[in-house]
């Protein structure tokens, strides 16, 4: 594994986000892109972790032993790559990801899967707030619609928009998954 490369880390791209309970989402190529993404990081035997969140609320689409848990088949790890269990959105809390990181020399991360504004946002925040240079993928993240604060019902694309709002500049630099793999193969 190349450390000298950024990892590339995918959130919770589990069956349970392919499952049309889970609501309206935005960005429905962005699967094909994370897929895109894996496939070069592979290739360039850059590090790879993949991230699952497992619920600790009964009923949860990703209560363990649901079928939700799994990874989807097209992004499943191979054993060699690093897996993160996480019960927040959060990747970085009780999971041993910062340490992991840490421990290989990694400092620069490429954020990529779902929810922008939940498990990519707060992931990303940390991630910016322990020093890792990070990366947002727009085009291979997504999010699901919502109603804000104020009760005004805001799409999925809307959603997306403002947590990547969010990240950019602050905690991380957002940008689209062909500059990202051109930047990689430059690196190579």
């Amino acid at each position: 594994m190349r450390n000298d490369l950024p990892a590339l880390i995918i959130i919770d791209m589990q069956e349970a986000m392919a499952n049309p309970a889970a609501g309206q989402r935005n960005n429905p190529d962005a699967a094909e892109r994370i897929a895109r993404l894996l496939g070069a990081w592979r290739a360039a035997d850059a590090p790879v972790i993949h991230v699952r969140h497992i619920s600790r609320t009964p009923g949860s689409l990703f209560w363990p032993g649901q079928p939700g848990v799994q990874f989807q088949e097209a992004l499943a790890p191979l054993p060699h790559e690093h897996v993160v269990e996480k019960n927040v959105p959060d990747a970085f809390i009780r999971s041993g990801l910062e340490r992991w990181l840490h421990a290989r020399g990694i400092e620069r991360l490429v954020l990529v899967g779902v929810s922008t504004n939940n498990s990519v946002e707060g992931s990303a925040r940390s991630a910016g707030n322990l020093g890792f240079d990070t990366t947002v993928v727009a085009d291979a993240c997504f999010a699901f619609a919502g109603t804000d604060y104020a009760g005004q019902a805001r799409s999925a694309d809307e959603v997306h928009a403002m947590a990547l709002a969010n990240l950019d500049g602050e905690y991380a630099t957002v940008s689209d998954s062909a500059s990202v793999l051109h930047c990689l193969f430059d690196a190579t």
